[in-house]
């Protein structure tokens, strides 16, 4: 059973019906259940058009909804509209569902909630951490979003800054592994860029390619961590990075900076050095000066301190990172490195320690696992 086909034909799905008059949330609903019912039936009795298969799927069972609303008589007549089995349209409807999701009625955060949910596959927890909110607010929040638009014809589409937003964190859970989004978000930003002239969007593309092109040094062969420091350069992919820096420039000359750009220029200055001890550290730290302007964000403040710690020293770094929550994700790690830079060895393997047992997922545990274990092997008189 192809799970990653199920995944990429469900925004198109839900696309068609949205356009043949069926609400969000009741479309939502419908290709949800059509979905189980492939699953348990595709295995034995595989479809030779499996979107059209499940555009008829989804389409019966948002009648069959439909039958026992309130309204179950003026619904009946949208029976002569369902679709005959045969092919599907085979066009891409997954970036004006990103638009559509992002309505005018929902708050930004509900919109990008909401788009990540339904359209972009991710599980409310994995949007709770990406929100640094707990699971339950996160439910909550989406389900708000459903019914504020449960009803509400979407044909009023959002601004670009929330879609922009939604891909970003598409792109990033993509990117951690969890998911294996990250081409999808890249495909789609270059959908955007060639249709919306937007400085953020050039800066998102680049920030997405900049990162993308170190993918394949970011783990080792038996799938561990590997940090950037210690990265084979050598497979980065240069094509990739010179793209990046391109679009990069462009958006940049156009003097309407933003965080995409921002963050891209980080990025850029990081596939820029041959190796890791020539990164401009200096001008990394500048630029985080611009993010936090922009964004004031804590997780900004949490790379700037790593930065600090880079440029001017690990106990500037520690400085840095006092100011910081100390529930903030990842902190206790970066305390961890900064306190190992300054020499502190004991701290910094109780606090990989510590850090291991907060980690977001089981590659970044195992990481700071080892991290602990190398430096306990180091103080064993």
């Amino acid at each position: 059973m192809d799970e990653s086909l199920l995944r990429s034909l469900t925004p198109s799905v839900l696309g068609i019906l949205v356009r043949r008059g069926a609400d969000f949330a009741a479309a939502e609903d419908a290709v949800q259940d059509a979905l189980v019912e492939a699953v348990r039936v595709w295995p034995a009795d595989p479809p030779r058009d499996p979107k059209g298969w499940l555009v008829t799927a989804a389409w019966r069972k948002f009648l069959d909804a439909a039958r026992s609303d309130a309204a179950r008589r003026r619904r009946e007549d949208l029976v002569d509209e369902e679709p005959p089995p045969g092919p599907a349209p085979a066009a891409d409807d997954t970036l004006q569902l990103y638009f559509l999701c992002a309505h005018p009625s929902l708050s930004p955060a509900s919109a990008v909630a909401l788009t990540l949910r339904a359209v972009g596959g991710l599980t409310t927890r994995q949007i709770a951490r990406a929100y640094l909110v707990p699971e339950t607010t996160m439910a909550q929040r989406i389900s708000r979003a459903k019914r504020t638009v449960s009803g509400v014809r979407l044909d009023r589409p959002g601004d670009v800054a929330t879609v922009l937003r939604t891909l970003y964190l598409v792109f990033n859970e993509g990117y951690s592994g969890d998911v294996d989004l990250a081409a999808e978000a890249i495909r789609l930003t270059r959908q955007l860029a060639s249709a919306v002239d937007h400085p953020e969007v050039s800066g998102l593309l680049a920030l997405m390619l900049l990162h993308h092109a170190r993918r394949a040094a970011r783990t080792a062969a038996d799938g561990s961590l590997v940090p950037l420091a210690e990265q084979d350069r050598g497979r980065w992919d240069t094509a990739s990075i010179a793209e990046g820096i391109g679009i990069l420039q462009t958006a940049l000359a156009r003097d309407r900076l933003g965080e995409f750009q921002a963050q891209a220029a980080v990025a850029a200055l990081h596939a820029d050095a041959p190796t890791a001890a020539e990164t401009d550290w200096v001008q990394i730290v500048e630029w985080y000066d611009e993010l936090t302007r922009l964004t004031d964000s804590p997780v900004v403040r949490l790379n700037r301190a790593v930065a600090v710690g880079e440029a001017d020293g690990p106990r500037a770094g520690l400085a840095a990172l006092a100011a910081l929550d100390t529930s903030l994700p990842r902190r206790t790690a970066v305390s961890a490195y900064l306190h190992e830079r300054d020499g502190d060895l004991p701290t910094a393997a109780r606090l990989y320690a510590e850090a291991a047992h907060q980690a977001p997922n089981l590659a970044e545990r195992d990481h700071l696992t080892r991290q602990a274990a190398r430096l306990n092997t180091h103080l064993r008189p």
